[in-house]
């Protein structure tokens, strides 16, 4: 687990998932390949998405959060926080997903409050203080 201010995520690994993969974010994705190397939860009612990324990608790289690039460079920040408001907001049944690249990951906010995180062949085990 880690923790920024008064921020817990505690991400789980998902790696050896078994179950039916009904959501397809890579192409072949299946139950023996998942669609998220980490799922995180947080509360959409109570937490600010972007935050949520930010500290657990710091917290999956062992990297302070202020040393990764900032959120903003590739999303705006209060337009992600605003979508998972809004789904809570309206109360409907419909899950919303977001999905963009962030410091080597593949991130996917839902408004169901799981972000799921697929760390890019390209990038993985990279680490900004390695730059």
């Amino acid at each position: 687990m880690a923790t920024s201010g008064s921020l817990l995520v505690s991400v789980m690994p998902s790696r050896d998932d078994t179950h039916t993969n009904t959501e397809s974010h890579t192409p072949g994705s299946t139950a023996e390949s998942p669609d998220a190397d980490y799922v995180i939860t947080f509360d959409p009612a109570g937490e600010r998405a972007s935050n949520v990324v930010v500290t657990a990608v710091a917290a999956l790289t062992d990297t302070d959060p202020a040393v990764l690039s900032p959120l903003y460079d590739v999303i705006e920040p209060d337009a992600l926080d605003s979508l998972c408001e809004h789904a809570q907001r309206i109360d409907d049944d419909a899950l919303h997903r977001l999905w963009f690249p962030y410091e080597g990951f593949d991130v996917c906010v839902r408004s169901d409050g799981q972000v799921r995180l697929l760390e890019t062949p390209t990038t993985a085990g990279y680490h900004p203080e390695d730059a």
